[in-house]
C-alpha cells in the first residue's frame, strides 16, 4: 500500500468516526427534546443536571396549562392573611421538577362585574422544596390601599374566599430565573413580608440536600401576627447547626418579646447584615417590596458583593437596575436625536417614536390607547406576548417567562431597531 492509499484510509476512518459521533449526538438531542420531563428527584449538585432541569421545565411550560386539585388549605399566620394551598395533578401523572425559588402561573376564571366570568393570569411563588406529587403556594390576601376606593387584590381575594379543598385550578408548569444556586458558598436568604415564600422553598431544599452549607435567613415583618410557619422555622433552626434564623419586627406589639418572638427591631438593612454575617463570600437572595430592594441591592454593591452573587425578585414590576446597567446608561436626549427608532403597531395602524427613557413597549402602547393583554407587568406570566413582524427588541433583564421564537414580552422590553408589532 502506497502512502497516498494509506492517507485515504486514515482520512476515511476519521470521517466515519466523526459521522457516528454526530449521529449519536443528534439522536440524543432529538430524544431529550421530545421527551416529557418525569424525573422525581431534583439534584442541583452538578451543573449539567441543573441545566437539564431548567430545560425540562421550559419544555413542560410550553405544553400549556394542566388541571390541579386543591388537596389542602392551611392558614399560616395569626391574622389569617396568608393561606397555603397544596396542589395535586388531577391526572395523577408525575410533576415536572422545579428549581427552589421558581413560581407557578395560574389561569383563573373570576366573576366579572357585568356577569359571567373574566379570565386573568397570576403568578405565585412555590413555597416548599420540590416534591414529586404535589406543589405548594402560599398566597397573601391583598387588602385595598388605605384611604382609597381601590378594590382588594382580585386573585388573592378569590383564592382565600372561593378556592376550597377539591377546587380545580388551571396551572402552568414551574418557571422563573430566580432560583437557588448549586455552590457550597454561604447562602443569605432575605424575605420581606410575603417575600418569604420563595425563601422557604430554597431553605427547605437546601437543609436536606446541602446540610453542611451555611444558611442565614433574615425574615422581616411588622409584628408577631404576620409571621408565617413560625414553629417550622424555629424547629429547623434548632435541628440544623448551620442554619441561622434572624427575625426582624419593624413594629412589634406589646406582647412581642425580643429574644423569644424576634431577634431584631427595625427593618432589614445593610448595617444589620454587616454586623451579623461573617466575612465570607456569600450568595444573597432577596425577595420583598420594591423599597426594600432599592435599599439593599445598591448597599450590597457598595459592600463589594459581586454582581453575580446578588439575586433578587420584587413584588410585581420593579425598576431596580444593577450597577453595571446604571453605568452604561447614555444621555436620553442625545440618544433620541442620533438614533431615532420608530415602533409600528400594525393592527392599530399607529406608528410612534421610541424615547430611550420610556419604560417599556407595553407602556408606549397603552399611552396611545392601544389595548394589549397584560397581567404581571414584570415578564412573568406571558400575557403580553406579541408577535414581532419586523425588527429586534432588547430586555432590561431576563424575563421569567420564556417567549416563543419570533415574539416578545411587551412589558419588559424595548426596541433595538425599527419595529413592527402584530398588535
Amino acid at each position: 500500500m502506497d502512502s497516498l492509499s494509506l492517507l485515504f484510509w486514515i482520512v476515511s476512518g476519521i470521517l466515519l468516526q466523526l459521522s457516528i459521533y454526530l449521529g449519536i449526538a443528534y439522536w440524543r438531542h432529538w430524544r431529550d427534546y421530545h421527551a416529557l420531563p418525569n424525573q422525581e428527584d431534583l439534584d442541583l449538585t452538578v451543573g449539567g443536571d441543573k441545566a437539564r432541569d431548567v430545560a425540562d421545565s421550559t419544555v413542560a411550560a410550553r405544553l400549556g396549562f394542566r388541571t390541579f386539585r386543591v388537596d389542602k388549605k392551611v392558614m399560616e399566620d395569626a391574622c389569617s392573611s396568608i393561606c397555603s394551598f397544596l396542589l395535586v395533578p388531577e391526572d395523577g401523572k408525575p410533576l415536572p421538577p422545579f428549581l427552589p425559588g421558581q413560581f407557578l402561573t395560574f389561569r383563573l376564571d373570576l366573576p366579572a362585574a357585568k356577569g359571567g366570568t373574566e379570565q386573568i393570569i397570576r403568578c405565585y411563588s412555590l413555597s416548599d422544596a420540590p416534591c414529586p406529587d404535589s406543589y405548594r403556594v402560599s398566597i397573601k390576601r391583598v387588602p385595598p390601599p388605605f384611604g382609597t376606593n381601590v378594590p382588594p387584590g382580585r386573585s388573592s381575594h378569590y383564592f382565600h374566599d372561593y378556592v376550597t379543598i377539591g377546587s380545580l385550578l388551571q396551572v402552568r408548569a414551574p418557571s422563573g430565573h430566580f432560583h437557588i444556586d448549586s455552590s457550597d458558598e454561604p447562602l443569605v436568604l432575605i424575605g420581606g413580608g410575603i417575600g418569604i415564600t420563595p425563601m422557604l422553598s430554597m431553605l427547605n431544599w437546601c437543609l436536606v440536600n446541602q446540610p453542611a452549607r451555611e444558611v442565614w435567613l433574615f425574615y422581616g415583618v411588622r409584628n408577631g401576627r404576620e409571621v408565617v410557619m413560625k414553629s417550622h422555622l424555629e424547629a429547623l433552626a434548632l435541628s440544623h447547626t448551620h442554619f441561622h434564623l434572624q427575625v426582624c419586627f419593624s413594629a412589634p406589639q406589646p406582647n412581642d418579646i425580643v429574644g423569644r418572638d424576634y431577634h431584631h427591631q427595625g427593618r432589614i438593612d445593610i448595617n444589620l447584615l454587616r454586623t451579623q454575617l461573617p466575612a465570607k463570600l456569600s450568595h444573597f437572595y432577596i425577595c420583598g417590596p420594591t423599597p426594600m430592594l432599592e435599599s439593599l441591592v445598591p448597599a450590597l454593591e457598595d459592600w463589594k458583593v459581586p454582581d453575580t452573587h446578588i439575586h433578587f425578585e420584587a413584588f410585581g414590576p420593579s425598576s431596580i437596575k444593577r450597577r453595571s446597567a446604571r453605568n452604561s446608561v447614555t444621555d436620553p436626549q442625545n440618544e433620541a436625536v442620533t438614533n431615532a427608532i420608530f415602533v409600528n403597531f400594525s393592527q392599530s395602524g399607529k406608528q410612534l417614536q421610541w424615547l430611550p427613557n420610556a419604560d417599556s413597549l407595553l407602556e408606549l402602547a397603552e399611552s396611545q390607547g392601544i389595548s394589549v393583554n397584560s397581567s404581571c407587568r414584570a415578564g412573568s406570566c406571558g400575557s403580553c406576548q406579541t408577535k414581532i413582524l419586523s425588527g429586534e427588541v432588547a430586555y432590561r433583564q431576563a424575563p421569567d417567562y420564556d417567549p416563543e421564537p419570533g415574539t416578545c414580552l411587551l412589558c419588559v422590553c424595548s426596541p433595538k431597531t425599527h419595529l413592527i408589532l402584530d398588535v
